[in-house]
């Protein structure tokens, strides 16, 4: 093995290391570069200068609008009482018996609705709280269910989502957020449905094993408390902000009327989303994307980001619309909301920039070529090159995007040459950028459980089966479809 393969190999598991003990990937991935630099032999301030910042550059000023569009409907979202009305909406709707249902759905529901993960990891957790302990549903499958929402079918899958995971493809491969759409509904469908029979398995073995929501965690043992998110259960008026330290926080009624309106922003994205890619884009005349100054490029690869974009904008005027009184304070948070883009955005470009640094190397061409000899199926070699980088970084968006970087336009070459659809391109890489990016260390899990009160050790073996090896189920569902039927 050459000094540069093991130079890649050190910094990644350097990498994965930092990230896991909570350190910012901001700072470690640069670090974690520059190891791998310095065991290549290659020029350390001109590739940090020339590769790092340029590549993450890129994906910051593609992606930009996205981030912050999603931030401040989060924002707005959780401030409004919306996401928490929706969420309670559906847990009136089906019952506390259904606890884990419940909260899979919610979760699922307010990520395809373009809400971000952190906000609805700490708008679902208080009402699954409430929900597990009227079931009596032990507390330690709480994250995976929340997960089994937020970190799998309805990122990748769901055809439509105004997740990142789902627009990242379409620069790539020409196509729009809906690519594939039967086929990526059938693939949600398989991983909805083998998480929830995992779940109301575990369920019944641990109730069976005597465990319970009232026993008491490992850092309850420890004397510690979670990650506080906002008290939901707090007795608000409809029109009346009131302030959890510096946030203000509003209600919905509770009732079929409240949880509508509260559903509406969510819908409002995903219409908006199908209008502009259906109807408004293509009726429009981009003839001057042609012209350098628009940087000579085709619609196709920007109409993704236009849609999302502009469904996010109209659902937040909606959101302000809806409650005038409100005014001052939500113009407030939209200051705030942008500020929550920064750390994702940033974060995100950051092993971006890392894995640009990585692809550089010349050592690289070896585990690329290995990656591409792994199959001769396009579908195959760009679902395990997605999947594997994914896993790396710990980030889905992330090894996404490097991968594309490295291997995208091979893999669409490939693709043509064999005959497979784009859309199916599409979908595959997008859902398996969603399975082995939840590996331990990455920092949407660790967060989760951070808020739930839960440790590695009590939550992670169910959180890992739920986005990790069932999302491999959706991965193959929709392999085998798209190579017998193509793209529908």
């Amino acid at each position: 093995m050459s000094l540069g393969l093991v130079g890649i190999f050190v910094s990644l598991a350097l990498l994965i290391f930092l990230a896991y003990r909570g350190h910012s990937v901001i700072a470690i991935a640069p670090i974690a570069a520059m190891v791998a630099l310095l065991f290549s032999g290659a020029p350390l301030l001109a590739s940090y200068t020339q590769i790092f910042m340029p590549a993450l550059a890129n994906f910051i000023g593609s992606y930009f609008p996205l981030f912050l569009t999603g931030a401040i409907f989060g924002r707005l979202m959780s401030v409004s009482g919306y996401a928490e009305g929706f969420a309670k909406w559906i847990s009136r709707l089906l019952g506390p018996k259904q606890a884990i249902l419940v909260t899979v759905l919610a979760s699922a529901l307010l990520t395809y609705g373009g809400v971000s993960a952190w906000v609805v990891v700490f708008t679902v957790f208080p009402i699954a709280t409430s929900l597990f302990r009227e079931a009596d549903i032990p507390r330690r499958l709480m994250p995976a269910a929340i997960a089994a929402g937020f970190l799998t079918f309805a990122l990748g899958a769901l055809p439509g989502s105004p997740q990142v995971h789902n627009t990242i493809p379409t620069r790539f491969f020409g196509t729009t957020t809906f690519a594939a759409p039967i086929i990526g509904l059938i693939a949600a469908v398989v991983v909805f449905g083998l998480s929830m029979l995992y779940l109301t398995w575990r369920e019944r073995k641990l109730k069976a094993a005597g465990e319970s929501f009232s026993d008491p965690t490992e850092m309850e043992r420890r004397g510690e408390t979670p990650l506080a998110p906002v008290d939901v259960e707090d007795e608000l008026r409809e029109d009346e902000g009131v302030h959890h330290g510096d946030v203000p926080h509003y209600t919905v009624p509770e009732t079929t009327l409240g949880g509508l309106l509260s559903i509406l922003p969510v819908a409002i994205v995903v219409a908006g989303n199908a209008l502009m890619t259906y109807a408004i884009i293509p009726a429009m005349n981009t003839s001057y994307l042609a012209e350098a100054k628009y940087g000579n490029i085709e619609v196709a690869k920007v109409a993704g980001i236009w849609a999302v974009t502009v469904a996010m904008l109209v659902a937040i005027l909606f959101i302000i619309a809806m409650r005038p009184r409100a005014f001052t304070t939500y113009v407030k948070q939209l200051s705030e909301g942008a500020k929550n883009a920064v750390l994702p955005i940033f974060t995100t470009a950051s092993e971006v920039g890392y894995g640009a640094i990585i692809a550089s190397l010349a050592a690289f061409a070896v585990i690329r070529d290995n990656l591409f000899g792994i199959a001769d199926s396009a579908l195959v070699t760009s679902a395990m090159s997605t999947a594997v980088i994914s896993g790396v970084t710990g980030s889905a968006s992330g090894g996404m995007t490097i991968a594309l970087n490295a291997f995208g336009e091979d893999l669409a070459a490939l693709a043509q040459s064999q005959g497979i659809d784009m859309e199916v391109m599409h979908r595959i890489t997008s859902m398996a950028s969603t399975s082995f990016d939840s590996l331990p260390h990455n920092g949407a899990v660790i967060t989760l459980l951070l808020v739930t009160g839960l440790t590695h050790r009590e939550s992670y073996k169910d959180v890992g089966v739920i986005t990790v090896i069932i999302p491999l189920a959706g991965v193959i569902t929709i392999g085998v479809l798209g190579t017998l039927f193509g793209a529908f």
